[in-house]
């Protein structure tokens, strides 16, 4: 059920909420900071694939170069392993150790769509398994099930997996992650990979001003949808004291940090690229914020996510790389001076990302 504020709470529009989490994301003026300090504020980048966490971070920060986050990764500075939503995140190795124990309930409900497959298995002798022998050397996650297998040979060689990875927290071991290197996933622990052990659950407080800092102002729900996590709203109560409240055009009353920036509503917004499964377009129950309804739906088909442009502020089209170029596909008109400045971000994005090759940036057909 929507939580309504008090008549008395300021309402903030949809322009002020989106140049306010802007802001928070670093996406309104890139910031001069380092990935590893960029990748806590934003409390992780989201990373089924390799290369988006290295787009994340171009479009937010001044001078980045791939190796920038390549290094700390090498370095276990900074690790890819399962956490909110039960997808994978790069995280700074403190957050690998902390965030993963506070979602870990959700990954426990998570094992119940397998239970079937999982009839017999004795879970805790599971992750004992598990952990002996990806701690004795990185395996593959079908080295690692054929192993279960072995044990429980009447079980679901996907549900033993799975349960591998609810129950642990694997970490996909470099060269995987590197920027233009390749390999396999192979996994060990979080705490093996890191050298030190894992923290207990912290009670989800500081990670909702954490959070806010970073995708604020929002919800309960918002925060919830980004966590994938439920009952947060004990945690926003215990802090309202220390929060302000307004509320969204809808009604539905947001929590912030007193001192967030919250840009005023007509502050210039460039366009940036954004790749696919950027945390700023899944870390909110309500999107319109970011997304106008006519756009819904169609940064996405079936499970699969394109990559993002933002044109003053919101999604406004899709882009992707092709032989020689880089494509933009709008889903509507552009004015000439906002084409001038896409191809302008596009060409630094490339020159970011793409040092020494030759791309042009044109414009595509519009999706429908």
């Amino acid at each position: 059920m929507t939580t309504k504020a008090a008549t008395t709470a300021p309402v903030l529009g949809i322009r002020a909420l989106n140049r306010a989490t802007l802001a928070r994301q670093l996406l309104l003026r890139r910031a001069e900071t380092t990935a590893e300090a960029a990748v806590a504020h934003l409390l992780g980048l989201q990373a089924q694939n390799v290369k988006p966490p290295y787009y994340a971070l171009a479009a937010r920060l001044d001078g980045f170069t791939p190796e920038d986050l390549s290094a700390p990764m090498a370095d276990r500075r900074v690790a890819r392993l399962v956490t909110m939503r039960s997808t994978i995140h790069t995280h700074t190795a403190d957050d690998c150790l902390t965030l993963r124990p506070l979602v870990q309930a959700a990954r426990e409900r998570e094992l119940r769509a397998f239970r079937k497959g999982l009839t017999g298995v004795d879970l805790d002798r599971l992750a004992v398994l598990a952990r002996a022998l990806v701690e004795d050397e990185p395996r593959t996650l079908g080295q690692l099930r054929e192993a279960l297998l072995a044990e429980w040979p009447d079980a679901d060689p996907q549900a033993l997996s799975v349960a591998a990875r609810c129950r642990l927290p694997l970490v996909q071991v470099t060269p995987r992650g590197l920027w233009g290197r390749s390999g396999q996933v192979t996994l060990t622990t979080a705490e093996h990979w890191l050298g030190r052990p894992a923290r207990p659950a912290p009670a989800p407080d500081d990670t909702v001003l954490r959070y806010l800092a970073a995708f604020g102002p929002a919800s309960v729900k918002d925060m919830q949808t980004w966590a994938g996590l439920t009952r947060l709203r004990d945690a926003f109560e215990r802090l309202r004291p220390r929060l302000v409240v307004f509320r969204d055009p809808n009604g539905t009353e947001l929590f912030d940090l007193p001192d967030a920036p919250r840009p005023d509503p007509d502050t210039p917004a460039p366009p940036r690229f954004l790749p696919e499964f950027d945390n700023l377009l899944l870390s909110h129950a309500d999107r319109t914020r970011l997304v106008p309804p006519e756009h819904k739906g169609r940064t996405w088909r079936k499970n699969q996510a394109y990559r993002v442009l933002l044109v003053d502020g919101f999604v406004a089209g899709l882009w992707k790389l092709e032989e020689g170029a880089l494509v933009v596909e709008p889903f509507g008109r552009l004015a000439k001076t906002q084409r001038d400045e896409i191809v302008a971000e596009g060409g630094r994005t490339l020159a970011t990302m793409h040092a020494g090759a030759a791309y042009d940036v044109r414009f595509g057909t519009v999706r429908d």
